[in-house]
């Protein structure tokens, strides 16, 4: 199976299934001398970890993460950085019915294709459990990350026809977190919420987007052509289950300007470094980092697993009706805000490195 491995200096490889006894992952690339906060990567894995409020999966995991390697009296060593997290709450008999049976909008079908083989208890691979290895790199790629001033924040701005009014802009963790769906606005996380809890009531999921700001990027990070900052943005955000649209800056919302309207005026004031008026751009010109703001919006689909009954088809292509079962999310959203903060993190990081390598200073 290819497909493991992210990064091209700051690499991370990913293993392990949703039912199996641990899932974990190598991180090599890293520097060595970072004195490394184990809790605040621990943080991170808690915001993602499932059965942490009644708007996600009732799957109770404690997500503790275990160091193998990498790490010698609390710093890192250089050398590869090795990590388990065990599965402590799989209940495999909820996917028994699923064995010779394809979930409509999900992998079960497409990995049968391509493998001849699949594991279903719980999706085995393609399960979003496999993300919480995707926290624990990019919770590292932070910590190097904020030693040069660069922080990042995501946080939900839509489910389904509800959405923030406000422009995109970088909060504060303590206000995203403030409510269950990590909606850093009062009025509309409340509004979220009770559309979650409905859908839920129904059996059914539901999905909307989240936004990403990251600050302190400064100009020069990303590669012209194949290797565009964006392109690379694209790649590591995209590879996220139920990920189906991405946005850097506008977005569409751009495409629909005139280009008097869309374009983002340089200025130049006394003792700092150029910037520019609006940031229509989010952050980015010709595929590399120009100073300002880097933000993103990613859109995630329903949860294609639902508490009711849906038809389709078993192995031998007879129509069969799909009963609901198992513990899964209404809405990716509440758990997808770390995870989306994660793999922007482990893209910059290793954007970073890439620019040490092409200048002197």
């Amino acid at each position: 199976m290819a497909g493991n491995t992210i990064g091209s200096i700051f690499r991370l490889t990913t293993f392990g299934e949703s039912h199996g006894p641990a899932i974990g992952g190598v991180i090599d690339g890293c520097p060595s001398g970072l004195v490394v906060d184990f809790d605040a990567i621990q943080s991170d894995l808690n915001r993602r970890k499932p059965g942490q409020s009644p708007l996600t999966t009732s799957r109770r995991e404690s997500d503790q993460v275990e160091w193998l390697s990498g790490i010698f009296e609390g710093k890192t060593t250089g050398t590869p950085i090795g990590f388990v997290i065990r599965n402590s709450d799989p209940e495999s008999k909820d996917y028994d019915h699923l064995k010779s049976t394809y979930r409509p909008s999900h992998g079960d079908f497409t990995y049968d294709a391509k493998y001849g083989f699949r594991d279903h208890r719980g999706g085995g691979r393609s399960s979003a459990r496999e993300t919480a290895c995707r926290v624990v790199a990019g919770g590292l790629a932070r910590q190097i990350l904020m030693t040069l001033g660069v922080e990042a924040c995501a946080y939900v701005d839509r489910v389904q026809n509800i959405a923030l009014e406000t422009e995109p802009r970088f909060y504060d963790r303590s206000l995203i977190d403030a409510s269950d769906i990590r909606c850093p606005e009062q009025k509309a996380a409340e509004q979220m919420s009770d559309l979650i809890r409905t859908v839920k009531s129904k059996g059914d999921t539901v999905g909307g987007s989240v936004i990403a700001v990251v600050k302190g990027v400064p100009a020069g990070w990303g590669e012209p052509v194949f290797d565009k900052l964006q392109a690379k943005l694209a790649h590591a955000l995209w590879s996220l289950p139920a990920v189906k649209a991405m946005e850097i800056g506008n977005g569409i919302e751009g495409s629909r300007m005139l280009g008097s309207t869309h374009n983002d005026a340089w200025i130049q004031r006394k003792g700092e470094a150029p910037s520019t008026q609006s940031n229509h751009s989010g952050g980015i010109q010709g595929g590399i980092s120009n100073g300002q703001n880097i933000v993103i919006r990613v859109a995630f689909k329903p949860v294609s697993t639902l508490m009711q009954p849906q038809k389709t088809i078993d192995q031998e292509g007879n129509a069969v009706e799909l009963e609901g079962k198992g513990r899964h999310d209404p809405c990716v959203l509440p758990r997808a805000v770390p995870i989306v903060e994660a793999m922007t993190m482990l893209v910059l990081v290793d954007e970073w490195l890439k620019n040490r390598t092409v200048r002197l200073g």
